[in-house]
Order: C-alpha cells, then sequence, then structure tokens
C-alpha cells in the first residue's frame, strides 16, 4: 500500500501494491500503522455504500461540521468515478481549492479526505458503486453541503451531470 499526497493538505490518494498469483490478487487497503503514520484517521465508525445506475449521476459536495467534523475514505468498488475533495478549511493554504482523481474498482485505489473538505463524485459509467468509511457517524444536524457548480471553486467536472437530488442542486453557495 501507498499513500500518496495531492495538491490539498491531507488529501491522500491510497494506491494497492497487489501480490499476484495463479489465484488472482491480495493486497492491503488499509493499514492503521500506516495511516497513523502520515497522520490520517484511524478510527472508522461509520461505513457507507452508494449504488448509481447511470453514469453522470453526481453526489455532492458534502461534509460534516464541528463538534462531528468527518474524514472520509472513500474507494469505487464497481465502476468509475471522477472523485472531488474541497477544500473548505479557513486557515488552509489551499482553501477553495479543489483536487479530483479517477477512482475506479479496476484500479482498486481510494481517496483520504480529511475533516473540513467537501466531498462529491460523479459516475464516469453505468453501474457504480461507492464504498466510504467515515471517522464520525452522521449526525443530521450537523451535515452541510455546497453547490456542485458553485464559481467559487470552479470545479472542472469531465461533463455536465444528468441525475442529480434536489437537494444536491439546490445547495447555497458556498459562504466562507
Amino acid at each position: 500500500m501507498r499513500i500518496v499526497p495531492t495538491a490539498l493538505p491531507g488529501v491522500m490518494i491510497v494506491e494497492i501494491a497487489p501480490s499476484a498469483d495463479a489465484r488472482g490478487l491480495f493486497a492491503r487497503t488499509y493499514d492503521e500503522e500506516s495511516f497513523a503514520a502520515g497522520g490520517l484517521s484511524t478510527s472508522w465508525p461509520q461505513a457507507s455504500t452508494s449504488w448509481s445506475e447511470r453514469r453522470g449521476t453526481l453526489r455532492g459536495l458534502h461534509y460534516q461540521v464541528a463538534p462531528r467534523a468527518e474524514a472520509k475514505l472513500i474507494r469505487c468498488t464497481q465502476g468509475r468515478i471522477f472523485d472531488v475533495a474541497v477544500d473548505l478549511r479557513p486557515a488552509s493554504p489551499t482553501f477553495r481549492r479543489w483536487t479530483a482523481v479517477e477512482l475506479s474498482a479496476q484500479r482498486r485505489n481510494a481517496l483520504y479526505i480529511p475533516a473540513g473538505c467537501a466531498h462529491g463524485f460523479l459516475t464516469l459509467e453505468d453501474g457504480c458503486e461507492v464504498y466510504y468509511q467515515m471517522s464520525e457517524c452522521y449526525a443530521p444536524d450537523l451535515a452541510r453541503g455546497v453547490r456542485w457548480s458553485d464559481r467559487a471553486f470552479a470545479i472542472a467536472w469531465p461533463f455536465e451531470p444528468s441525475v442529480i437530488s434536489e437537494r444536491d442542486e439546490t445547495w447555497p453557495e458556498f459562504q466562507p
């Protein structure tokens, strides 16, 4: 397993190092010691999954605020997604900037998103399943979102989404 920094502090790509033989492959997808050494969360009290039928489905941009702000570890277990993290930490040198990575079942990679960043993704093909691990349990009163098309971030999505929830379509513009 390899943890690779992105342009945003604390946002990391987690790549596997598979061992292959006649049976197939085996790889670590999480290692508490490696995560702790990198300053990443090692506690995952909640895990969730989402299924998206159609290419062009957009989910996000979501985050949870203090006192239960959450880090996320995102993995695409079927299909391919364009996964985005937006830095909403006011003291960060990359405040309001974003980074993205293609996560796919074939690559078996993951994206680690620290607390204080919003998360969203766009499905790049039909039939995508995404597995999320969160460092905090969901607290509806602390859940927040920002609009995927907010000019404050100017995210370069690969194409216009065709499926989006009313909630995600109507998040307010970001107010720092």
